[in-house]
């Protein structure tokens, strides 16, 4: 069952729930995958704001201070992301108890991040099902709510609840429901994006395809046959194309293709090469053999992006 309660072509509104004392590194992880996601499918998937339980700015527990777009109640959207961190006993109180039982027939789902968990099970809302807190809570979680099923998972999805643990899940988990949304393909441009494909749980479990994937994009310069890709990974062709499929939703050839697109584009809006240069650099024989790749991928020209 789709993760996301969206109709296909809507943007997906998320709210951000701060509270004091907030994780700067959980907030960051939890947001970033999300801009990265619209950015490289050129697509307005995700839109969020910052919110607070009375509209007030909230500071970090490293001092940073974030102004709010609102008060949580004023709001509604497909998911809220609850993220309190460290003073989580203090803001666990009627207040944040009230907005977030509003918050849940408001919101199309719930997220507690790092210790999120404890505030949406005091306000009840976990109440039969498995979720999971910041790991140095969980034993504490687990008795304060013996009527919530507490596990010592990096992050669960149980329908429309979903608790993660620190900020490095949180990450994780964003990842998780971008290729819920869009496909395992846009997860993983983000994720190479952020140089994540080394971490345990991030990259594909199928590892042949982990494998060819990370060989595609050492190699966009000179990009590599599938044939060649499949032998060194000790696959046939036929092999890699079906795993490759499964895993990723796209054969190698899609997957391989998008790979350079994306290097393009980052080409394009971050360097002053010329669009031929670009091509070199990504595989193509000539500008034009690129241009034509580029619009079919992002349905506009490199000299276009550049404005």
């Amino acid at each position: 069952m789709p993760i996301w309660k969206k109709s296909e072509g809507q943007t997906v509104r998320v709210g951000v729930l701060l509270f004091d004392h907030f994780s700067n590194h959980c907030l960051a992880n939890a947001v970033e995958p999300l801009r990265a996601a619209n950015d490289l499918s050129g697509e307005a998937l995700f839109e969020w704001e910052f919110l607070s339980l009375d509209g007030s700015p909230v500071v970090s527990s490293s001092g940073m201070e974030i102004a709010t777009h609102g008060r949580l109640y004023q709001r509604s959207g497909d998911m809220l992301f609850v993220i309190p961190s460290y003073g989580f006993r203090a803001h666990s109180d009627t207040l944040s108890w009230a907005g977030l039982r509003m918050a849940a027939k408001r919101y199309g789902a719930l997220v507690g991040f790092d210790t999120g968990a404890w505030l949406m099970a005091a306000a009840g809302l976990l109440d039969r099902r498995r979720a999971t807190i910041h790991w140095e809570e969980l034993e504490a979680f687990g008795e304060a709510f013996p009527e919530v099923d507490a596990v010592r998972e990096r992050f669960v999805i149980d329908g429309d609840r979903i608790t993660c643990t620190g900020a490095m899940a949180a990450f994780d988990l964003v990842l998780a429901l971008i290729a819920d949304l869009k496909g395992e393909a846009l997860r993983q441009d983000v994720s190479t994006l952020f140089m994540s494909e080394g971490r345990e749980g991030v990259a594909p479990k199928d590892r042949p395809v982990a494998q060819a994937v990370a060989m595609m994009q050492a190699n966009l310069e000179e990009p590599l046959t599938i044939g060649d890709l499949a032998r060194r990974v000790g696959l046939s062709h036929k092999a890699l194309e079906a795993r490759m499929k499964a895993v990723l939703g796209a054969t190698p050839r899609q997957v391989y293709r998008r790979q350079r697109m994306v290097f393009a584009r980052k080409l394009v809006l971050e360097t002053t090469l010329s669009v031929a240069e670009i091509a070199v650099r990504c595989g193509y024989q000539d500008a034009t053999a690129l241009t034509r790749a580029f619009g079919v991928e992002f349905g506009t020209s490199p000299r276009a992006l550049r404005g």
